[in-house]
């Protein structure tokens, strides 16, 4: 625990000198939700917008932190975390919680710019989705890192961003998936993103004590055990 703190305050430190980049990450969702969402009020609520913008800021800012792990290949930075006596499991950890925290600061953004234009979610349901949103930061780092260190540095980019906007639509960022045609409602249930929404569109909604909510708690949980397994060896594997 303590080489995992190290490595996460070290890596927040250098994160927070940065703070044009963490806005320029949440630029596109801020963008959707001061431009479309006052549209999207006319048809649905904010408190079904905001959510899907948090999984789509989820995916754009954790789901690409494997950026950094290509940077640090490049400049040898990898090389030299081979002969530190952390262990490997701290140095995903210390790396994919500084993601995480990156990921909470840009969510506080968005909803506090949410608030000033019509959300009312409750804020204990926000609370409650921010907790979903700090696991589903390290799970999508785990895997972002995973996937770089296992891809052609030229390839990452092209592979992630293909990956992404599938995942976002079929999670249902902007409208729910059951307003979808059947069949595209059917294939979005493969997607451990749309239950994550899901449960987070409740508790905005202030419903806590729900299937909904549980299913989603349950997913998100699998998930990240899945993330960090995956992460933990491709990382173990690459450092070895």
């Amino acid at each position: 625990m303590r080489d995992t703190w190290l490595i996460f305050r070290h890596d927040a430190r250098i994160m927070l000198r940065h703070k044009f980049g963490i806005l320029i990450s949440a630029a596109q969702p801020l963008f959707f939700l001061v431009l479309f969402g006052p549209i999207f009020a006319t048809i649905g609520t904010w408190e079904t917008l905001v959510p899907g913008l948090i999984i789509q800021l989820g995916l754009l800012s954790a789901g690409l932190a494997g950026f950094g792990v290509v940077f640090d290949w490049r400049s040898g930075v990898l090389e030299r975390l081979r002969v530190t006596p952390a262990g490997r499991l701290s140095l995903l950890l210390g790396r994919v919680l500084t993601n995480a925290f990156t990921l909470v600061i840009q969510t506080v953004l968005l909803v506090a710019v949410a608030y000033a234009i019509g959300l009312r979610a409750p804020v204990a349901g926000v609370v409650a989705g921010l907790l979903l949103v700090i696991v589903l930061g390290v799970s999508l780092a785990a895997l972002s890192y995973a996937a770089a260190m296992r891809l052609n540095e030229h390839l990452f980019a092209p592979v992630m961003m293909t990956a992404v906007w599938p995942l976002m639509l079929l999670s249902g960022t902007f409208l729910p998936m059951s307003m979808a045609p059947a069949w595209l409602n059917t294939l979005s249930y493969a997607s451990p993103f749309r239950y994550v929404l899901e449960a987070m569109r409740e508790l905005f909604a202030g419903h806590y004590a729900t299937g909904t909510v549980g299913i989603g708690v349950l997913v998100v949980a699998l998930f990240a055990a899945v993330s960090l397994t995956i992460g933990n060896r491709v990382f173990s594997r690459a450092n070895a």
